[in-house]
């Protein structure tokens, strides 16, 4: 076994996340085929190389940082479901300040009055459940890289809501678009007004979580049952 491949696979994933915007390749390509075009390819290559990476990462020599555990296996099981809604309900969320939102902002009646960073918190149990049962060095520079990205990723979009705003703004949006809140789901109003937008939503989030949990063993190699 060979670190190799996994270090050929980190580069790609790593490069393609940096390369296009340090050399204005992402602007041309933008200018070129449009910003729709070109985010769904780059999205559509993301998730390939993370694939691509993963699989490498389980191909890659083992070496122990924490042992084992039969519990462990269930973290995944318990979170990604969650995870699966989160970025159902937040893709193209009304909050221009996160991946994968638009504005103008609209904190109190839809997603966004749950958590302003649906897909990062999303990104965020991803890795985390995932770091928990896969105890060796070249998964955990993957979840954990991945872990930590996102939360840099959210105060480096609420830095810059900070700056766009100015404090006082900021502040407020950031009352009505909380980073994580169950509350307005005890809200008659926000039911009303957005339970029939995301309830089609979730279910098409737990949709791809079950089938994720079924391929999960074809495409990674691994079963995701505990």
């Amino acid at each position: 076994m060979s670190w190799v491949p996994f270090g050929l696979a980190l580069a790609a994933f790593v490069g393609s996340h940096y390369l296009p915007g340090a050399t204005g390749l992402r602007a041309v390509l933008v200018a070129r085929f449009g910003r729709r075009a070109y985010f769904t390819g780059y999205g559509l290559l993301s998730l390939v190389l993370l694939g691509w990476l993963v699989v490498a990462a389980g191909a890659a020599p083992y070496v122990e940082l924490w042992p084992p555990a039969p519990w462990q296996r269930w973290v995944p099981n318990v979170a990604m479901p969650v995870a699966f809604v989160l970025a159902a309900c937040g893709a193209g969320i009304a909050q221009p300040f996160t991946l994968g939102g638009r504005g103008p902002a609209s904190g109190t009646a839809g997603f966004a009055a749950v958590t302003r960073h649906p897909l990062l918190l999303a990104l965020a149990l991803w890795s985390g459940a995932h770091l928990v049962p896969n105890g060796d060095l070249a998964h955990a520079i993957v979840f954990g890289g991945f872990l930590a990205m996102s939360f840099v990723a959210i105060r480096a979009f609420d830095a810059r809501a900070m700056r766009a705003l100015g404090p006082a703004a900021a502040t407020a949006a950031f009352r009505a678009s909380p980073m994580l809140s169950v509350a307005p789901l005890a809200d008659s109003g926000w039911r009303r007004h957005a339970l029939p937008r995301l309830a089609p939503r979730a279910l098409v989030g737990l949709a791809l979580w079950a089938a994720a949990f079924h391929l999960h063993a074809a495409v990674i190699g691994v079963s995701p049952a505990p």
